[in-house]
């Protein structure tokens, strides 16, 4: 099954019938529309299930759909207009509704200057720079030397750097580049590198150096070479058609390319999977782990079956490393399930890297229900890893946010499998993703010392917390980035800023930004709660315009103190009143109360469903806690 195809998505063999049943049913049209944008499709069917979207849903989705509303403006020097299908269906796949913006062939820096443009109106969230390769390099370079060939890359990648900027002065977006296409042929063949001129080490060239102006620029690198590099030229790129119809990418990548860039802007949104679940038997090991005993299952060097499973575990291992959390559910006695993690001298994964383990025989939906609720986070930041075809189709069904790509028989295969899936996708990784695993093993000691005490106020006594912030620094941009964007169930807004906005929050003296810490005797719990407020025009009031936090620190009274420390930092700007906003969405009802419970009052409600609260300053007392504040 060809990649392009998006081959880790499950079949649908009635695919047509159900589509073609939309007329007959139009009632059962949104969620039929989303069930068939999960399934393996072609360039055709995305074309199909295209219109079928835009034709039953019209200009948004359903009133009581959370889909995130995404405007990408896609800036080109080709023919793109057949990219835009794949695109949208990706989007409804990831849980996001995206109108999409195509500059008039070539015009995307006149549409970029002119402040009265269509691409202006548009007003887009992200900005997709789609540029060729002969536009940037050209066919016939003139570089007879190595400075010829660096002063062309370098003028390049300035006259790129400048649009960059001028898309986010413009939008406050996104910015996301597509590296080139390597679509030369090379002149020399292996030692390209050692002409000056070729196009082909030009490309190269300034991929490189595009790479890195990026990172300089918080820029998203869409990585359209790498995966060539896997794939091969031929399945992403048709002279033919190029010389035609000036299309770059083929219609036949269309689908593999909307969803590689849709997975950049879901992970800005914080969409992307946090914890990897695995099955055990012919998952993690080839065999029966209750049947053939620990010396009778595959794993480990000697067989090519045995290492192809080592090789998935180490490919596991690594995730865990880089901050996704690992989970086992399995239908096992626990006791035999745990014995090659124990005990087995070539397993790579062992019992101290899984975040939460469950075998049993009850049903692996349920299961999964309850890894969630353990690890405190939703059922769509899951992805499920099995073997067996039945169990899959059991999660999708019953679980259906939960993500479960369809593994290859070939076990060799699964860690390939996984990462074309791109479930995990990031902009970045902070020290504390780095830390996660740890993070986890230190709050089941949390849990153990809790069972250990009879109260919960001796419980909190006992930990000997310190609430530790400070204001929002370049230390901890990506960080503070990093969660707003990605913190769904404990945040009283899930407004979404960019790094350019949490830059001009610390530069204005009128607000205040704060990241906070918690450490306790158990270990350091990293950054757990971002406050943003804003002095209003009256001079009176400090408005909260994001309030979250980590869910894995609740019931602590890390509420109660962060409100301490926010009311003080308020008064020092002059505030007399708080003024809190909770904006309701189908994640975050867990804080609905939450400025109830800390002695706000609702004020008189506007049109929305968004509920504002007060608290006088001029009155307040700091609440009791078991939580000492200090400024890091």
């Amino acid at each position: 099954m060809p990649l392009s195809q998006l081959s880790w998505l499950p079949e649908s063999p009635d695919w047509g019938r159900k589509i073609d049943g939309l007329r007959a049913d139009p009632a059962r049209a949104w969620p039929l529309l989303v069930e068939l944008a999960g399934a393996r499709m072609d360039f055709i069917r995305t074309g199909r299930l295209d219109r079928d979207l835009r034709a039953f849903a019209g200009d948004a989705p359903p009133p009581d759909c959370d889909f995130s509303p995404i405007r990408l403006a896609l800036l080109a020097s080709s023919t793109i207009e057949h990219l835009l299908p794949g695109l949208r269906v990706a989007a409804l796949r990831r849980g996001l509704w995206m109108t999409t913006y195509a500059v008039d062939y070539g015009q995307y820096v006149q549409e970029l200057l002119d402040k009265q443009s269509a691409l202006h109106r548009f007003d887009p969230t992200v900005v997709l720079f789609a540029l060729d390769s002969h536009h940037l390099i050209g066919a016939a370079p003139e570089a007879t030397t190595s400075e010829d060939a660096n002063a062309i890359v370098d003028d390049a990648s300035s006259r790129l750097r400048d649009l960059w900027r001028q898309a986010r002065a413009s939008f406050s977006c996104q910015v996301i580049q597509q590296t080139l296409l390597p679509i030369f042929p090379p002149l020399v063949g292996s030692n390209e590198h050692r002409l000056p001129r070729s196009p082909l080490r030009l490309c190269r060239q300034l991929n490189a150096k595009l790479v890195e102006l990026a990172d300089e620029e918080q820029v998203d690198v869409l990585a359209l070479d790498a995966r060539v590099a896997e794939d091969g030229l031929s399945v992403w790129h048709d002279p033919a058609l190029w010389h035609r119809a000036k299309q770059e990418i083929t219609p036949a990548a269309a689908p593999l390319y909307g969803e590689m860039a849709v997975r950049l802007v879901a992970a800005r949104l914080g969409r992307s999977a946090k914890c990897l679940v695995l099955d055990l038997d012919n998952t993690l090991w080839g065999g029966v782990i209750g049947d053939d005993g620990l010396d009778g299952i595959e794993l480990g060097q000697g067989s090519a079956t045995g290492e192809a499973y080592l090789a998935f575990q180490t490919y596991a291992h690594m995730l865990s490393q880089r901050g996704i959390i690992l989970a086992v559910c399995s239908k096992n006695d626990e006791e035999n399930a745990l014995a090659p993690f124990d005990r087995h001298p070539e397993m790579v994964l062992k019992r101290t890297d899984i975040a939460c383990f469950v075998a049993n025989w009850q049903d692996k939906a349920s299961n999964i229900r309850h890894i969630a609720q353990q690890l405190n986070i939703g059922l769509d930041a899951l992805v499920f890893v099995d073997d067996n075809p039945v169990e899959r189709d059991l999660v999708r069904r019953e679980l259906p946010m939960v993500m479960v790509p369809e593994l290859p028989e070939d076990p060799a295969l699964y860690a390939r499998c996984l990462s074309d899936a791109g479930y995990f996708e990031t902009l970045g990784i902070t020290a504390e993703d780095l830390e996660r695993n740890h993070l986890y093993s230190t709050n089941r000691e949390r849990e153990a010392l809790k069972a250990s005490v009879t109260n919960m106020a001796d419980f909190l006594r006992s930990l000997e917390m310190e609430l530790r912030w400070r204001r929002f620094d370049r230390l901890g941009l990506q960080r503070t980035v990093q969660l707003i964007n990605k913190t769904n169930q404990f945040n009283l807004t899930t407004r979404r800023h960019g790094q350019s906005e949490i830059e001009a929050i610390m530069a204005d003296p009128r607000s205040i930004g704060l990241q906070l810490s918690l450490v306790d005797r158990v270990g350091n719990n990293g950054i757990i709660a971002i406050v943003i407020g804003r002095m209003a025009a009256d001079g009176e009031d400090m408005l909260l315009d994001t309030w979250l936090m980590s869910c894995r620190v609740l019931g602590r009274n890390v509420e109660e103190a962060t409100l301490n420390l926010v009311a003080s930092e308020a008064r020092k700007l002059g505030a007399t009143r708080l003024i809190g906003e909770y904006r309701p969405t189908a994640k975050n009802a867990m804080v609905r109360e939450h400025y109830a419970k800390l002695g706000f009052a609702e004020l008189p409600r506007g049109d929305g469903g968004a509920s504002r609260w007060a608290r006088s300053l001029a009155d307040f007392i700091p609440l009791e806690t078991f939580i000492t504040s200090i400024e890091a």
